[in-house]
């Protein structure tokens, strides 16, 4: 289609200024790739094996028969961008790893193409060099040249006229004759242009071939960006050439005729693909055909964002159907189950992205936490120590792998605190500290150090620390409560009372908040203010069961049991098969009178645990009472 080739142009003096300023273009472009080189460490990025297989792949040959063929998939994206993908990576397109390929044909093709038309371009130098020596193929209008677009024709005058513009002007020359001369348009020649757009189509697309450094896509349409605006120039640099060079003008007409329609075609295409680019949901679907499974992984992830649950379970689930050993995939799947409860499932969906990637820590911790509420305390232990040793070397997220990883050190230490392994809680604590990243949110982290520190007797330290995570975060409920009991330890009463009502007034609807102020009245024997207090926790964390549990404590101390009974009750039921919950309603009712139901708690609680000496007490002075009133015959 183009009247010169590339590297024809390279030997025209006249054109030598442009050349220097697409070198320079290059030169530039180096110096940036330098730039973001010596940023990254002066190390090549990491990228998953999935990001760029041919890249992973241990036959020289495959690399090399792909990474041949992709500037040919290019190629085709550019002259016919018929099929299009927001992502390309993992097997989008399969690897090339033999001869028999028949995608090695396309290359070749495409390949054979580029060296046809550098000879091309050296014959038509060798031709025009022959011409310009004996004088051929000139025309002059006022001797000049005539042929302004770079190109030499022979035939009538109008037809180089028509191929730029002209103006003319009247004169009076010095004899007093009127004579006129022109003046044209300056317009680039043909070999600049082509030589403009080659530089432009080539030199942005040399970083994505892996001929430098491998990249982590196998094909990105981001890419083609700006080559496609040389690839546009070319054309129109070809449609130019083409129109110039028919006689006829029917032809022409046919020609302009197609370049039309070559638009209307591909603005059709785009007001088409824009369709697929309303929302995230449509661009992840229209990606399902050639990658299905990033595409339906990206889909999982928008329903669930939505609140499409079991939408998302599938979508993820079909996404593992093409590619089981995605462990980002098989991650969300398992958060998924796990915000579902199914517990179960989610802890064998976390081990099996554990194996896919043993460095993923977010996996880890999530496991750890599950065993941890599991009861399963000696596994969620070392689960998070081996999240902790995790190197922090070839990560494909290093700022979520710290944050992961200080996670897990906060609730290991949170674990032993809880077992009241209250050093070595701390130590995990300061070595959280230690690797958290900036990004952490450390106010809990600081506020649990605190309580260790408590649990010591080392109340200065702790009160340090309880400074420290309300200085991190001012409305930082725990701090003001666990601050607040540590004011109320040492004296510093209405001081105390600011910070359990602070902490109500930040979030009036928890109420763990109202609970810790119900315990501060009590010990201030303020006992229908705390009384009120306990019934407002339980009230709005019904379903929790420490809060539950204490407001029936709360209220038994302050001698209201018919109310203590109904919350001891609620508490067993949150819990039933917990010892302390069945054993404290059996002595609620035993105060109320309700011998059998005592009875029933009591027994229940020492199937539970038989060494219960509270327990086992309590019964007998139980059974002692009952026979008394004939209600059980007297026994061993």
């Amino acid at each position: 289609m183009l009247c010169i080739s590339s590297p024809g142009i390279f030997f025209h003096s006249r054109n030598h200024h442009l050349l220097l300023n697409v070198l320079l273009l290059a030169l530039w472009g180096v110096v940036l790739l330098a730039c973001r080189f010596s940023w990254m460490g002066n190390k090549p990025p990491n990228f998953s094996n999935s990001d760029n297989p041919a890249a992973d792949s241990p036959s020289p040959l495959a690399r090399t028969l792909t990474f041949s063929y992709l500037p040919t998939v290019n190629f085709w994206l550019l002259l016919c961008p018929d099929t299009l993908s927001f992502d390309w990576s993992m097997d989008a397109l399969p690897l090339v790893r033999s001869l028999s390929d028949l995608r090695n044909i396309q290359t070749v093709i495409f390949y054979l193409g580029l060296l046809l038309l550098g000879w091309f371009g050296v014959w038509t130098h060798s031709t025009n060099k022959t011409k310009d020596s004996n004088g051929k193929s000139h025309h002059y209008v006022n001797g000049r040249n005539g042929n302004s677009n770079g190109h030499s024709y022979q035939g009538n005058s109008h037809e180089h006229t028509s191929s730029s513009h002209t103006d003319t002007n009247n004169v009076v020359t010095q004899n007093g004759t009127r004579s006129h001369y022109e003046s044209r348009t300056s317009l680039p020649t043909t070999e600049n242009v082509v030589a403009f757009s080659l530089g432009l189509l080539a030199i942005p697309f040399l970083p994505a071939t892996n001929l430098f450094f491998y990249v982590g896509f196998v094909i990105a349409e981001r890419v083609l960006y700006i080559p496609s605006m040389g690839f546009c120039l070319l054309v129109a640099a070809g449609l130019r050439c083409l129109h110039i060079r028919l006689r006829r003008s029917s032809s022409r007409r046919a020609l302009l005729f197609c370049s039309g329609a070559l638009v209307v075609l591909f603005g059709v295409k785009t007001v088409v693909r824009n369709q697929d680019w309303q929302n995230e949901e449509m661009l992840y679907k229209s990606g399902i055909y050639v990658n299905p499974a990033k595409a339906w992984g990206n889909l999982g992830n928008v329903l669930k964002s939505q609140g499409k649950m079991d939408e998302a379970e599938q979508a993820y689930r079909n996404a593992l159907y093409y590619r089981s050993n995605m462990a980002d995939m098989l991650y969300n799947l398992g958060l998924l189950l796990q915000e579902s409860n199914k517990f179960s499932e989610a802890l064998h969906y976390y081990k099996l992205a554990i194996g896919s990637r043993p460095t993923l820590a977010s996996a880890y911790l999530n496991t750890g936490i599950i065993l941890m509420n599991q009861g399963r305390l000696d596994e969620a232990k070392r689960t998070f120590l081996t999240c902790a040793d995790i190197p922090d070397e070839n990560l494909k997220d290093p700022h979520a792998h710290k944050s992961s990883v200080t996670s897990c050190l906060y609730n290991l230490g949170k674990l032993l605190h809880e077992q009241g392994q209250q050093e070595e809680a701390i130590a995990m604590f300061k070595e959280a500290i230690q690797k958290m990243p900036r990004q952490f949110a450390p106010q809990s982290l600081y506020n649990m150090l605190g309580e260790a520190y408590m649990r010591l007797n080392k109340l200065p330290e702790a009160e340090h620390w309880y400074r420290e995570s309300l200085r991190a975060k001012p409305d930082h409920i725990p701090a003001h409560l666990t601050y607040g009991k540590l004011l109320a330890m040492t004296g510093q009463k209405t001081e105390a009372e600011r910070y359990f009502l602070k902490a109500i007034q930040l979030d009036p609807t928890k109420g763990n908040c109202y609970m810790h102020y119900g315990q501060f009245l009590l010990e201030e024997s303020r006992l229908l203010e705390a009384a009120e207090m306990a019934k407002t926790a339980a009230r709005l964390d019904g379903g929790e069961f420490d809060v539950v549990f204490s407001a029936a404590h709360m209220l038994r101390q302050a001698k209201l049991n018919e109310a203590a009974e109904k919350y001891y009750g609620q508490a067993a039921s949150l819990r039933p098969n917990y010892p302390a919950a069945l054993m404290n309603l059996g002595a609620i009712l035993h105060l109320n009178g309700k011998l059998q139901e005592a009875e029933a708690n009591y027994l229940r609680a020492l199937q539970l645990k038989p060494d219960d000496t509270i327990t086992q007490s309590n019964l007998r002075k139980l059974w002692n009472i009952m026979e008394k009133q004939g209600l059980r015959t007297a026994g061993p």
